[in-house]
């Protein structure tokens, strides 16, 4: 029986009338790199259900299994941890690694702030070279975004 099939027989047996997915089903049932060896006591009844089994012919159960899915859904998913702020000031090349952004990036954004008459937060001169706080910058580049 192919997956599609498969799915299709999941959703004609859901009292909800959801089923499954193919590609859930795929999940379930594969062996490729994406193929899981847990999945929800809901799919493994409703493959069982499908295939006229018992859900012990196809899953044991596991008392380690979690209640919730493995996959985190999609509002769930961590958000990444921000690099923890340096007590220093910073020269340009490593407030671009910082940022994740280039140093004609960060040059750009000075020669705009100069054009609208505004120094770029953060920026301080130290003789002829540039100096970055990046608590200051950071700051600055919230407020620009809540502003647009």
């Amino acid at each position: 029986m192919s997956v599609d099939l498969l799915a299709a027989k999941t959703k004609k047996i859901d009292p909800s009338g959801d089923g499954l997915s193919p590609s859930y089903v795929g999940f379930i049932v594969g062996a490729g790199r994406t193929a899981r060896e847990t999945c929800s006591d809901r799919a493994g009844q409703l493959v069982a259900a499908a295939l006229g089994r018992e859900v012990g012919d196809f899953f044991e159960d596991d008392v380690s299994t979690p209640e919730k899915s493995p996959s985190p859904r999609r509002t769930e998913t961590p958000r990444r941890k921000a690099p923890p702020l340096p007590d220093q000031l910073m020269d340009q090349p490593e407030l671009a690694r910082f940022l994740r952004k280039s140093m004609s990036w960060i040059d750009g954004e000075i020669q705009k702030s100069k054009e609208e008459g505004r120094i770029w937060p953060g920026l301080f001169y130290v003789g002829k070279s540039r100096r970055f706080d990046p608590a200051a910058v950071l700051e600055g580049q919230r407020r620009q975004r809540a502003s647009a």
